[in-house]
């Protein structure tokens, strides 16, 4: 069965998948990540880098240096503090301290180039004060929320504010998951990881208006026509562009793939597993929130309206479209309490 033939009877209707329906396990598996996520958070917290906490980095170009020389050499230098020190490539030790004094920080120099037998010019050093940390971290967080308050008034005013709602839910349904597994991996967040959060909810949002887009399209006069459920016309619109969504985020994972395990793995560039990971696991969770919670989201926003309670239950009344063993149930309660 090829995928174009699934995706042309998807589109037709001729083949259904019940996304909207099955909301509740999609809303479960979500809540498990996310708590796994708030979890990880709390025991391990994230990783900060000097450019968010302050700090002082040291990188030297040592084919045969070791991890425990480097530390002896701080430790030497006289700084008896918690240490962050890892390899880079083949031929590379990077070593983290906290805020130190310059003294300090050319004792340190002056140390690894000793151990290493490498010149002072060499070591690539990096101070970075607190004071800096902060106005960054500070940059980050305006930066996202400008983001966030921009896609809600854009989203507000070119669909519907429950649409932009919906949107909000997802777009926060990635960070939390994103956010967690780079706190479980243990990569650091640094300013390339800021980058990478707002290009995947750039991502995910686009994925969440495709779908969208069409939910509007399929929903326009359907209080006029009646043929259809709210919740039928969005699943149909799910079902129509799921494929696509798909194919788009399945090429768009391949390039950030080869940078995060050929480059970063296999290549050693650790300069860019971070932006790499945030945009991997991004690319998957926005992919998978657009379908399975921005629209099921929206739907329940928009069943609770008076005039879509009235089309469904009739609909429901005169059996018109496909509906679904929850909107049988609902339509049956909808009877009870009219009844009584």
């Amino acid at each position: 069965m090829k995928l174009s033939g699934l995706g042309g009877r998807l589109y037709r209707g001729e083949t259904s998948l019940d996304i909207i329906d099955g909301r509740k396990k999609w809303y479960l598996l979500s809540t498990l990540f996310i708590l796994l996520s708030m979890f990880t958070l709390g025991v391990k917290g994230v990783e900060l880098s000097i450019e968010f906490k302050g700090g002082s980095s040291f990188t030297v170009t040592t084919p045969s240096g070791t991890i425990d020389q480097a530390r002896e050499a701080v430790t030497k230098a006289g700084y008896l503090e918690e240490l962050r020190i890892q390899t880079i490539g083949e031929d590379k030790i990077r070593i983290q301290t906290g805020v130190i004094e310059q003294s300090l920080s050319n004792a340190i120099q002056d140390s690894l180039a000793q151990q290493f037998a490498v010149s002072i010019e060499s070591i690539d050093t990096q101070n970075v004060g607190p004071s800096w940390g902060e106005e960054i971290s500070r940059k980050a967080l305006q930066g996202l929320i400008a983001f966030l308050v921009i896609i809600m008034i854009y989203l507000a005013l070119a669909f519907e504010p429950k649409m932009a709602v919906a949107a909000i839910v997802a777009l926060i349904h990635d960070v939390l998951i994103t956010v967690g597994i780079y706190a479980l991996v243990g990569f650091e967040v640094s300013p390339s990881t800021v980058i990478g959060f707002l290009t995947i909810l750039g991502y995910s949002l686009y994925d969440t208006v495709v779908v969208f887009d069409k939910v509007r399209e399929n929903t326009r006069s359907i209080t006029a026509t009646g043929r259809y459920t709210y919740s039928q016309a969005t699943n149909l619109a799910v079902n129509q562009t799921i494929v696509r969504s798909l194919n788009t985020s399945l090429i768009a994972l391949l390039p950030v793939a080869a940078i995060l395990f050929v480059g970063a793995g296999l290549l050693g560039a650790g300069t860019l597993k971070d932006l790499s990971l945030a945009l991997f696991i991004g690319l998957i969770a926005g992919t998978y929130s657009s379908i399975f919670i921005a629209s099921p989201v929206l739907v329940q926003l928009r069943e609770r309206e008076p005039a879509i309670k009235a089309l469904n239950q009739r609909v429901m009344a005169r059996g018109g479209g496909s509906a679904t063993p929850s909107q049988r149930i609902q339509h049956k309660r909808d009877k009870r309490k009219n009844r009584s």
